[in-house]
């Protein structure tokens, strides 16, 4: 009976392809009030910071509810299937990045960020050793090294890719002292793909390992994390929410070696086989590093999600947000006043991700995103995206301007914020969607806006003036 919880998935899917996965989108006819007093279907194009969920894993999540239990030494019928779902997503991980199960645990998180904050704390960092990683990362990817080790950034080049030049030049300036490097697979900012493999060789060559964030480049390629030995990913984290399975669990992949030895970072139920008065003695992996009850949902939603980027395959995946991309960059560069950072050439979508950052001259990034949410129904984000020092390179802020900004925002004043607009794309997304913002993006570089927006200083946000919103029309908690 079990089988049908997971492994009956592909009679499930084998219908599910890039040309009709959009009718599957939960949402998808969703309509939201704009500022004339119209309704509008919404459009999403923030699928970098999180993506919504089709129904086929709406679904699978509704199966496994029929048989939801804890997991791990309950003698219940219901716990053994929870248990045996739980374990076997394991075994779906690894065969989706690639992962060898005999060297590498795969470690159940509640994100990424919480993923890349376990591996800092148990990696056995020793005196004077060295992470490197780039000015392109994410906050997750730099944060937790600091006060970890000594720590150091890649340079990028004019064009704000990375600069291998400058990753073999550290690594030859530390002299072996470099442990880590930790880098990402693409950027949430620019969309630039980084070339992973060659860096873990360059990394392996000079004595150190690679981890590869891995949360925004896993729904859009494929991974091979044991790749012809120099090659190998050491360590690589990825997000559900991102994979279009909002229902939480994030994934930590590494060396069994470091976490089995030492405490785990987190303790309580699950990771001990004994307590007494005065000690623990901790259970083996992975459940040593996985305290508490699991997010066991989000596992299945994550394996269906998985799944479904093997049944529709990364060619025809690749191809679609490819032409997506080219699209987006065609009307924008025949939009007066539109900026677009980063790479700007159609040609070349088949080698990002489909994330554009953009902007228009003479306009706030915060009160253009307002205006294309207000106006057009259509939603965008807009700032740093979590990668402040990567956004002030590509805006090429200079330092003056960033010691002022800096003391603005202390004083909670966010009306300067440096920033830009992020049209980012999913598997379901139309090129008629882009048509739409691009619509609406001329007309307001050649006419203006219609509404008088307000901006709220502290929260650097516009809102057009008498506008209210009644959530609870909508949703009711």
């Amino acid at each position: 009976m079990a089988k049908t919880l997971v492994e009956k998935k592909s009679g499930d899917l084998k219908n599910i392809n890039i040309k009709n996965i959009r009718q599957h989108l939960i949402g998808l006819d969703k309509k939201v009030p704009l500022l004339d007093g119209s309704e509008v279907q919404y459009v999403n194009f923030d699928n970098a910071a999180s993506t919504p969920t089709f129904d086929f894993i709406y679904d699978k999540v509704g199966e496994y509810l029929e048989f939801y239990s804890n997991v791990h030494r309950g003698t219940g019928f219901k716990s053994m299937v929870s248990s045996w779902v739980y374990e076997k997503g394991r075994e779906i991980v690894a065969e989706f990045i690639d992962a060898d199960l005999d060297k590498n645990v795969i470690i159940f998180t509640k994100n990424s960020t919480e993923a890349l904050n376990k591996l800092a704390r148990r990696y056995p960092f020793q005196r004077n050793d060295v992470v490197l990683t780039s000015l392109m990362e994410h906050h997750s990817n730099e944060l937790p090294w600091r006060n970890r080790a000594f720590f150091d950034h890649v340079g990028l080049k004019p064009d704000g890719t990375l600069s291998i030049e400058d990753l073999k030049e550290k690594l030859k300036f530390y002299n072996g002292r470099v442990k880590l490097v930790a880098i990402t697979g693409a950027s949430n900012v620019t969309g630039y793909i980084n070339p992973v493999y060659k860096i873990a060789k360059i990394a392996h060559d000079a004595g150190a390992e690679i981890l590869v964030d891995a949360a925004q480049i896993a729904p859009h390629r494929p991974i091979h994390m044991n790749n012809n030995g120099m090659e190998d990913i050491d360590y690589l984290v990825l997000s559900a929410h991102k994979m279009y399975a909002p229902f939480g669990v994030g994934v930590l992949v590494g060396s069994k070696s470091i976490f089995e030895i030492g405490d785990p970072s987190d303790v309580g139920g699950g990771v001990v086989d004994i307590v007494t008065l005065e000690e623990a003695y901790w259970t083996d992996l992975p459940e040593k590093e996985e305290a508490g009850t699991p997010d066991i949902i989000g596992v299945v939603a994550l394996t269906e999600s998985i799944r479904m980027f093997q049944a529709i395959g990364w060619e025809d995946i690749i191809e679609h947000e490819a032409k997506l991309t080219a699209h987006l960059l065609r009307r924008l560069k025949e939009i007066d006043k539109i900026i677009i950072y980063g790479d700007a050439d159609p040609a070349n979508s088949h080698n990002r991700l489909g994330v554009v950052p953009f902007n228009m001259a003479g306009l706030s990034h915060a009160l253009l995103a307002a205006i294309l949410s207000y106006e057009g129904g259509i939603g965008v984000r807009n700032g740093c995206f979590c990668a402040h020092t990567y956004v002030k390179e590509i805006l090429k802020v200079k330092a003056e301007e960033a010691r002022k900004l800096e003391e603005e925002i202390k004083r909670r004043d966010r009306s300067h914020l440096p920033g830009t607009v992020r049209a980012s794309f999913g598997i379901y997304n139309a090129l008629e969607e882009v048509d739409r913002m691009c619509d609406l993006l001329e007309k307001i570089s050649a006419d203006g806006h219609k509404g008088k927006y307000i901006l709220n200083p502290e929260k650097g946000e516009y809102m057009p003036e008498g506008f209210k919103i009644e959530v609870t029309d909508y949703l009711r908690l």
